[in-house]
Order: structure tokens, then C-alpha cells, then sequence
């Protein structure tokens, strides 16, 4: 597919769409990690409120969370007010806040591939590397991140693809900007109401082959990594 298959704003939108796909599956892997540990080790009666809130992007409308993460971080909610005090532009209606809001989004594609990863491992490798007094940060970035790499592949591509095709989320707080905020599957909504359907189907097409490349990545990756293991 040339660059002149797509008009100027589609190449834009879809360079919006794979940059916040990229930040935030970075973003997520940072945060997530620590809470995807925590969750598969702790008995903590708290890990059911976690694993709700963790997974409750799963059924929330995705306007829904749009619409409350507008309030918080409009120029009138409490993280908008915050942004002024500090002398920051608020997060609504910029890419900061589409980076937060794909985040709050795709958090469930990343911790729950992690938590299950980590509770595979087991303690038993674990309580190995102590007796080899290995100190818990080393026996986590020796023994579990390793051995969890599984999870690592499938969170990573799962909430890259999930990103990719955000729609609701994106729309409610960021609204249409063309250059700032509008992302390809906004686009693809502007080309179908404007009856478009060409240019719709071009950028769906591409989103589309996108997303399957993904997930053969994934289910590629995950048949080789139990190789790896056995060979190793």
C-alpha cells in the first residue's frame, strides 16, 4: 500500500493511532507489571477488589469511561484543576489525556496475561533462588520476568491491537482534532458518515490486516516460547 492509497489526514491519524498504541503498551508494562505480581502472589482479601477494578474496562462502556475521564480531566474537574494549579494545560482534548484514558482502556489486555503468567511460575522456582540467596528483586527479574515472558508477548500485543482500534475512549476525551486527536478509527467514522465508503474501507482494511498480524504474533510466539523453555 503506497502513501498515495491514503490522503494526507488518514496517513496523520494512523501515525496518531500506532504512536499512542506504542506509549501506552510501554506505559502499561511499567505499571502493570508490579500489580500483575502482586495479584498472583498476595492473599491479601483485597486481590477481588483488584481484579474487579483491574477488569472492569472489560464491561464498561467505553463512552462511559470516556465520559467520566472528560469530567476529571476537564478544565472544570478535579485532575483538570490540578494540571492549572501545577501551570499545565489540562489532559482533555490533548494527546496526554488519550495516552491516559488508552491506558485506563487497555489495562485488563496487559494484567491479567501478566497475573497469570506470574502464578504459572509458582513458588517453587522461587523458594530455589532464595536458597541460593538470591534477594527478592533478583529472583523476581531472574526467575519470574523469564519465566513469565509468555505473558509479557500477549499483554504487549493484545493492548497494542486493543489500542489501535479504540474508538469511544478516544472520541469522548479527545475529541476529533484533526492532528492532535483524531485517531484512524475516528477517521474511518468521519469517511462512513460522510458516505466516503472508499476511503472508509481503506483504512479498515488496514486496521484490520494490522490487528490479524498481531494475533498470528501472538499465537506464533506463544506455541515457540514453551519450546524455548523445554530446550533450555
Amino acid at each position: 500500500m503506497s502513501a498515495s492509497f491514503y490522503s494526507p489526514d488518514d496517513l496523520v491519524a494512523l501515525w496518531i493511532s500506532l504512536k499512542l498504541a506504542a506509549i501506552t503498551v510501554v506505559l502499561l508494562l511499567l505499571l502493570c507489571t508490579p500489580m500483575a505480581w502482586w495479584l498472583a502472589m498476595t492473599r491479601s482479601r483485597l486481590r477481588v477488589v483488584g481484579e474487579a477494578m483491574a477488569a472492569l474496562p472489560l464491561v464498561l462502556p467505553p463512552t462511559v469511561l470516556g465520559f467520566y475521564l472528560l469530567l476529571f480531566l476537564g478544565p472544570h474537574g478535579w485532575g483538570g484543576r490540578l494540571m492549572h494549579g501545577l501551570g499545565m494545560q489540562p489532559l482533555a482534548f490533548s494527546f496526554g489525556g488519550l495516552v491516559l484514558g488508552s491506558m485506563l482502556y487497555s489495562m485488563p489486555f496487559v494484567i491479567q496475561p501478566l497475573q497469570g503468567a506470574f502464578q504459572s511460575v509458582g513458588v517453587r522456582a522461587l523458594e530455589v533462588a532464595a536458597t541460593l540467596r538470591a534477594s527478592p528483586l533478583d529472583r523476581f527479574f531472574t526467575v519470574a520476568v523469564p519465566l513469565a515472558r509468555r505473558g509479557f508477548i500477549t499483554g504487549s500485543v493484545l493492548a497494542f491491537a486493543h489500542t489501535l482500534g479504540e474508538f469511544g475512549v478516544v472520541l469522548m476525551l479527545g475529541g476529533n482534532i484533526p492532528g492532535r486527536t483524531q485517531t484512524a478509527s475516528i477517521v474511518i467514522f468521519n469517511h462512513a458518515e460522510a458516505f466516503d465508503y472508499a476511503a472508509a474501507q481503506r483504512l479498515s482494511l488496514t486496521l484490520l490486516i494490522a490487528c490479524f498480524a498481531l494475533l498470528l504474533i501472538v499465537y506464533a510466539a506463544n506455541r515457540r516460547v514453551p519450546e524455548i523453555a523445554a530446550s533450555a
